[in-house]
């Protein structure tokens, strides 16, 4: 059974990109990422293209290229563009399961009405990225909080970065939600550093 899995984060620079390559990998699946503000030319499309080694995932272009590294609604505003959940049109998919990687978390706006959570549907399956920092446990558990109050299918947790056992110990104890795997600190990232993780990653990925 193909699936749709919306990758977010507790914040900005968290790694959800790298979570995204990660399990584009592990699924073989398409890429989406909706909206991109800034860095159009070093974009999150092209550094997952860049770290994936097969052949069989399609990368679908953004709905929307803003070109101010900031919140997608005032980089929109900037570039004198109305954006609405209405113009972003998921591609269509038939035969591979997609990956959606968000920008930044749940509640950055879009517009002065809509956030990223209105881009979810209730039937994807959603994975957090949370990274260790003062803060991240209530962040992370914030992060659960809302999409368990949209109804939102929280599929599980991706660690990231530095490990911290009594932070992710107590967040996976608090939410209830199942840990997917971790990301450990790497000097980089290239194709054979994603390949081996998402190796390590398929076994549970496929179990959701």
């Amino acid at each position: 059974m193909l699936s749709t899995y919306f990758i977010t984060g507790i914040g900005t620079e968290i790694g959800k990109t790298i979570a995204s390559a990660i399990v584009t990998e592990a699924l073989q699946a398409d890429y989406w990422k909706p909206i991109q503000a800034g860095d159009l030319n070093h974009s999150d499309t092209q550094k997952v293209q860049n770290l994936i080694s097969n052949e069989k995932t399609i990368f679908h272009p953004n709905s929307f290229s803003l070109n101010t590294p900031m919140s997608p609604h005032a980089a929109a505003e900037i570039d004198g563009i109305k954006m609405t959940s209405k113009n972003i049109k998921r591609p269509k998919s038939k035969n591979e399961n997609l990956v959606i990687e968000g920008a930044g978390g749940l509640l950055v706006p879009i517009s002065n009405k809509e956030i990223i959570a209105d881009l979810i549907s209730k039937e994807d399956k959603v994975l957090v990225v949370s990274r260790h920092y003062l803060g991240s446990i209530n962040h992370t558990l914030l992060t659960i909080e809302a999409l368990k109050a949209r109804g939102l299918q929280i599929a599980g947790i991706i660690f990231n970065g530095e490990k911290k056992d009594s932070t992710e110990s107590i967040i996976l104890e608090m939410s209830g939600v199942p840990c997917v795997g971790r990301i450990d600190l790497e000097p980089y990232f290239d194709k054979n550093v994603i390949k081996e993780y998402a190796e390590k990653f398929q076994e549970s990925l496929k179990a959701l």
